[in-house]
């Protein structure tokens, strides 16, 4: 059985900034990916992909892209899911990782033994077993539907967002989307324009928010007067009230929760339509039978298709969720990558955050590979590390805020305090690098993606 140092799984933004900075530090690895390329669900024709067509950012692309690698002048501030994946492509050519990657590769298995752990995957029919010194799982949190029983038997067409991929899928059918999340939304206003009618089931109120405001991105506006955190929620929460309105104006629930403590919604051409009747708002379900729906306010009505864009659960099928330290809805991990037992696992990119972008998750992997380099050096600073590690593993990195208790929620932690986190170890694994070798530099070999 062939040896190796390190495993990284998936080619998506987290598996290739983790490939970088492992080859910046000069850690051998050997880099696992499904599809035939990088970019993981950006790129539609991944058939693993959950990516529809008319998919953009939610955020603009300058809070979005890697530091050094930004992206070209000419992408839309909110760029579409090809352009997207353009630019990991580009960003895996620029930082030479193609080399790094076997694709068309699927992980079966990894278990864990004295050794490390032995990974069982398989190419083109071909299974092979290989032994690794340490695992750094990227595969991303957006492959597992979440999709909720319904109370009854539906005899129209019954699917989950994750199938969506086109409007044409909705042309000529009277359409019910179930869920009010970001992607929710898109799919509802793609679907007035092809469906005969469109109406959304909506449980739980959200925060709706511009994409652009004063002519600027939303997510570059604000930030620059330092705020007590209930006195932000507040005042951000009226703010957006006074912009966009309750969303009770236009038929849905108005949040229970403060602002921040669950994941807003970017999207104010829903309102649009619902404003003009082009959807219809309905409370939750409360039975189905055949084509008919009956909502929890006693209404009814008829539809062809029920899209449950109800979101996903973490799921990493190829590892026992003991070996993952798995607690409730998610792994405990310190700062949601480190794992309390074993100094070889590593989990890449369990992170949701509001404005974190991809930068926010390059810190998370050059602190991953900066800590592996020092604990390989022997160094003092990864072992205060790995105590942390082993005594705060089950400490969020909430900032205070009081996140819902929902399983989306169970990894979602508060940009600000979690880049905080990773800078400061960062400073203390730097301070203790060994004086006869230079650190890695840490800048781009190009000027950006072009």
């Amino acid at each position: 059985m062939t040896e190796h140092h390190y495993a990284v799984i998936g080619a998506g933004p987290m598996g290739l900034c983790t490939a970088r900075q492992l080859k910046r530090f000069g850690i051998p690895f050997v880099g696992l990916e499904l599809h035939r390329d990088v970019g993981g669900l950006w790129d539609i024709d991944n058939p693993h992909s959950t990516m529809y067509e008319t998919a953009h950012l939610i955020s603009s692309k300058h809070m979005t892209e890697f530091a050094d690698f930004p992206m070209a002048e000419e992408v839309a501030t909110y760029p579409r899911h090809d352009a997207l994946r353009d630019y990991f492509q580009a960003y895996a050519r620029a930082f030479e990782l193609y080399q790094h990657y076997e694709f068309e590769t699927r992980v079966l298995e990894v278990k864990a033994n004295e050794r490390g752990w032995q990974l069982t995957s398989e190419c083109a029919g071909q299974v092979q077993t290989r032994q690794f010194k340490g695992l750094l799982i990227a595969t991303g949190t957006l492959h597992q539907p979440l999709q909720p029983a319904l109370p009854g038997e539906f005899s129209g067409e019954l699917l989950h967002g994750a199938q969506y991929t086109s409007p044409q899928q909705f042309a000529g059918k009277r359409v019910l989307i179930q869920g009010c999340g970001n992607s929710a939304c898109d799919m509802a206003v793609d679907a007035v324009h092809h469906a005969v009618s469109v109406d959304m089931s909506v449980r739980r109120g959200y925060y709706f928010l511009p994409k652009f405001l004063m002519g600027k991105p939303i997510d570059t506006l604000g930030g620059l007067v330092k705020m007590p955190r209930r006195i932000k929620q507040w005042l951000d929460a009226r703010l957006i009230q006074i912009i966009m309105g309750k969303p009770s104006q236009f038929g849905l629930p108005d949040p229970d929760y403060r602002m921040y403590e669950s994941h807003p919604v970017v999207n104010s051409l829903i309102l649009h339509h619902l404003g003009h009747g082009d959807v219809g708002a309905r409370p939750d379900i409360a039975a189905v039978s055949n084509r008919t729906v009956t909502f929890t306010d006693g209404s009814r009505a008829e539809y062809d298709m029920i899209l449950q864009a109800t979101g996903y659960q973490l799921d990493y099928p190829f590892i026992d969720r003991a070996d993952l330290n798995w607690q409730g809805d998610a792994p405990a991990l310190y700062l949601n990558m480190f794992h309390p037992e074993r100094e070889d696992l590593l989990m890449m990119g369990m992170i949701e955050a509001t404005g974190l972008g991809w930068q926010g998750r390059n810190e998370q992997a050059e602190l991953a590979a900066l800590y592996l380099a020092q604990r390989a050096h022997g160094s003092d600073s990864a072992g205060a590390l790995r105590d942390t590690i082993q005594q705060k593993n089950a400490q969020k990195v909430d900032g205070g805020y009081q996140y819902l208790k929902l399983a989306r929620m169970a990894y979602y932690v508060d940009k600000a305090s979690y880049r905080a986190a990773l800078a400061r170890h960062r400073r203390a694994l730097v301070a203790d690098w060994p004086s006869n070798k230079s650190l890695p530099s840490s800048h781009s070999p190009t000027t950006g993606c072009q």
